[in-house]
């Protein structure tokens, strides 16, 4: 799996994991969907995300796009 797809997984397992956490254990883990969308948000307009970071020093690419 590329890098983009990697950060979207885990970006999106992060807040229905934090939901669902928010929902039967504490609200306050909401406030962690908020960070997540706060980071999400910041990368988008600064083009630096921190899990990009690790991913590449796990050995995760970016995507590459196919010749047709």
């Amino acid at each position: 799996m590329c890098m983009e797809r990697c950060i979207r997984a885990i970006a999106g397992s992060f807040i229905l994991i934090s939901l669902a956490l928010g929902h039967w254990i504490n609200p306050y883990w909401y406030l962690f969907t908020v960070f997540v969308g706060a980071n999400l948000l910041q990368s988008a307009f600064t083009q630096w995300c921190l899990m990009e970071k690790i991913l590449a020093k796990a050995g995760i690419g970016p995507c590459v796009a196919k010749e047709a």
